[in-house]
């Protein structure tokens, strides 16, 4: 995962996350820059996904 890239685009992979696992919160969503670990675990937490697929979505937002 290119951390200035999920920086740069969070806003749209944020919003595609969301359409991808409609379950997830905004609360969920919060990113904070260094946090990427607990920003994917609550992600598994929440949907169940695999942290791959979790990371393939942050970083490729035009796949979700």
């Amino acid at each position: 995962m290119n951390k200035l890239q999920l920086k740069g685009n969070w806003n749209i992979a944020k919003g595609r996350l969301k359409k991808r696992w409609a379950e997830l919160t905004d609360e969920d969503l919060t990113y904070v820059e260094g946090q990427e670990d607990e920003l994917i675990g609550r992600i598994q937490k929440r949907t169940g996904e695999t942290r791959e697929a979790i990371e393939d979505a942050l970083a490729d937002p035009d796949r979700v």
